[in-house]
């Protein structure tokens, strides 16, 4: 009985030394060093305005989907929307722009005004020109204070975090200014 076992004693022999040697070959899944050029211990607080237009000729913000039950919802519950839109400086449409405000918005909530959010703020102006700071998260547009994180950025804001406080200035029917204070580590 011991036959067997010793004509497969080298080839578990072999098996062995084969993953060892495989084993000490491989690379290390992670590594961690030093990030040059980048220490971010800085807050930076934004103040700006957001112009979100629906209506008139030019608007900056576009229906493209719903659910087939979005217009006989109290919430708009599924309806989809884009957004290239202004950040001014100040509440008039006319104001100094600073940057952009793309990307989209769902209704997400069946009972109230809540919408997931997916924007990036593109500046365009000023020491943050070029950069971007992202936003992702629920905003339930009928409360007076809401808060928004920030889940990072580019440029100047590379490793961002924070939040924005979004805060309506100004609604006409479906168009809005919404006021925002942006806290940003970075």
């Amino acid at each position: 009985m011991s036959t067997p076992f010793l004509l497969l004693l080298p080839l578990i022999f072999k098996a062995i030394l084969l993953l060892t040697v495989t084993v000490t070959q491989s690379e290390a899944y992670s590594t961690t060093t030093p990030f040059q050029g980048h220490d971010p211990e800085k807050l930076t607080h934004l103040h700006f305005y957001f112009h979100d237009v629906i209506s008139g000729d030019k608007p900056t913000t576009i229906r493209v989907a719903e659910a087939p039950s979005t217009n006989s919802s109290v919430s708009s519950f599924g309806a989809v929307l884009i957004v290239d839109a202004p950040l001014t400086e100040g509440p008039d449409p006319r104001s100094k722009e600073v940057g952009r405000a793309q990307g989209m918005y769902a209704s997400t909530d069946m009972k109230t005004f809540g919408f997931t959010m997916v924007f990036n703020l593109a500046f365009t102006e000023g020491e943050f020109n070029g950069s971007t700071v992202g936003l992702y998260g629920r905003n339930p547009i009928l409360l007076k204070e809401r808060e928004l994180p920030i889940i990072g950025g580019t440029g100047a804001f590379r490793f961002a975090r924070g939040y924005a406080l979004p805060k309506t200035y100004k609604s006409v029917d479906k168009d809005a200014v919404v006021e925002y204070n942006a806290f940003i580590w970075h």
